[in-house]
């Protein structure tokens, strides 16, 4: 009985160990970049003009050093089919006539040596077909955290929205290329490279469209049968 007992407690320690973690804000992967790892414009001392605090009238308003923000808009959409049907037929039979040896039948104790083994047929039909579909859109604004020696831009950021029966959140991160930034400094997401894009939720709402851990080891490779 014990051993059952530390059975069913071994097994629960590590099933549980496959639950998913609960996503947390506030990750320092995609916190803004702090000022101290900025580079801050130099003032110029005895003068009216201020280099620190300018404005440049002749400016797009892009974002284009690390520190400045981009706007990227989710268009993402994407569909998939697939389908696969397998028929197998199969029909075999053996008969063996009575042989002839000097003129005469040959038979094994008065009986004529013939057999016939009956007809066998093997038939198989699988079919299985597939069909997704899935489709993301809104704006997120994101952070610039580096630029590479040719000019593309890393950036990365979340968004967190608290709602009445839990949280939603929105992380993006990828490459993007100065020349597709729109004038109104956004760009597609359809324009990131390495884009990593991810949309669920936390709370009580999320919590019930989420298999239990024993049930997804029932429905798992894990399950032998």
């Amino acid at each position: 009985m014990k051993r059952f007992v530390w059975f069913l407690i071994s097994a629960s320690l590590v099933l549980s160990g496959c639950v998913q973690k609960q996503v947390k804000p506030d990750n320092p992967v995609y916190a803004p970049v702090p000022p101290q790892d900025m580079q801050p414009v130099q003032a110029m001392d005895g003068s009216i003009y201020s280099a620190a605090t300018s404005m440049n009238l002749y400016g797009d308003g892009r974002a284009y050093r690390v520190g400045d923000i981009l706007t990227v808009t989710l268009r993402e959409q994407t569909s998939s089919q697939k389908s696969a049907k397998t028929e197998l037929d199969k029909e075999s039979s053996v008969s063996l006539e009575q042989g002839v040896a000097f003129g005469n039948g040959v038979s094994v104790l008065g009986k004529p040596l013939s057999f016939d083994l009956p007809a066998s047929t093997t038939e198989f039909d699988g079919e299985g077909k597939s069909d997704m579909s899935n489709s993301l859109s809104g704006n997120i604004s994101v952070t610039v955290h580096e630029v590479l020696p040719n000019g593309v831009l890393l950036v990365r950021g979340e968004k967190w929205l608290t709602l009445n029966q839990g949280d939603e959140y929105i992380r993006v991160s990828g490459m993007v290329r100065p020349q597709d930034i729109g004038s109104d400094n956004t760009v597609a997401s359809t324009k990131l490279a390495d884009a990593r894009i991810a949309y669920s939720g936390t709370g009580a709402v999320n919590d019930t469209n989420v298999m239990g851990w024993l049930s997804r080891f029932f429905v798992g490779a894990l399950w032998p049968f």
